[in-house]
């Protein structure tokens, strides 16, 4: 794997180096990282992002716990203002090698999430914090306090009430 094949962050962690009792990785992306995401996602800015994670191997692989913290600028969709908000994801993914792995039968399609795939021993915490940045980004994101309540005047005109009413202040 090269930072080319799984974007501007990665952070890769060798699968074999990672204690029974488990281990602690806090993934903390550079302002050049920062700056490259927020090209890639389209935003106008990353001011910080950081993952905090628990990996413990298990009888599939690696299990990951954490959480992914960003903060952010995005543009209201409904002023089209810069404005900034703050992300965080919570992770819980399982990471297997490809080879070995049984495939299991889901009882439910909704319910079976396969693992994602040890890469020569090791797995990207960089890609993994800019994935959950990319699923906690909200697609209309909205200014705090601007509410979109537009109504067209030529809709009251157009009403069939607007009939009624002109009939009830004749009276």
């Amino acid at each position: 794997m090269t930072p080319e094949t799984v974007g501007p962050l990665s952070r890769l962690v060798d699968v074999m180096r990672i204690p029974p009792r488990g281990q602690d990785v806090h993934v903390e992306a550079t302002a050049e990282e920062c700056a490259a995401l927020a090209r890639d996602f389209g935003l106008p800015g990353i001011q910080a992002l950081s993952g905090d994670y628990h990996l413990k191997a298990s009888a599939k692989g690696i299990h990951v716990t954490g959480v992914v913290k960003a903060s952010i600028t995005q543009i209201c969709v409904s002023t089209l203002d810069p404005f900034d908000s703050t992300v965080e994801e919570e992770v819980e993914v399982d990471f297997a090698e490809s080879a070995g792995m049984p495939a299991e039968p889901p009882t439910d399609i909704n319910e079976y999430e396969p693992p994602d795939e040890i890469v020569n021993g090791q797995i990207d915490l960089g890609a993994l914090t800019a994935e959950f940045l990319a699923l906690g980004l909200d697609p209309y994101p909205r200014k705090p306090g601007v509410d979109f309540n537009y109504e067209d005047p030529s809709d009251a005109k157009d009403s069939p009430f607007a009939a009624l009413n002109k009939l009830k202040e004749g009276k």
